[in-house]
């Protein structure tokens, strides 16, 4: 399949037809990943209860989950 990207603002949209979004259960909501693979975009959904694990300990891994739960927005637009 080959499509040609939409001028949206000063940025470019790839517009997704509703049968590849169904096929995927892509809803308006999901969150997508965008990689950069080889001279190619990988786009794939973030699956929903997907949960990081960044220790065994359940302290730490819960205190992890808290603050990333309040602040991971404040951390994407530092990290812009």
């Amino acid at each position: 399949m080959k499509k040609k990207l939409s001028k949206f603002g000063n940025s470019r949209a790839l517009i997704i037809d509703k049968p590849i979004l169904k096929l995927l259960s892509i809803e308006d909501d999901t969150i997508l990943e965008i990689k950069i693979v080889g001279e190619g975009l990988l786009i794939l959904p973030v699956k929903k209860g997907k949960k990081r694990i960044v220790s065994k300990d359940k302290d730490i891994q819960k205190a992890y989950e808290e603050i990333m739960e309040e602040y991971s927005d404040d951390f994407k637009k530092m990290a812009k």
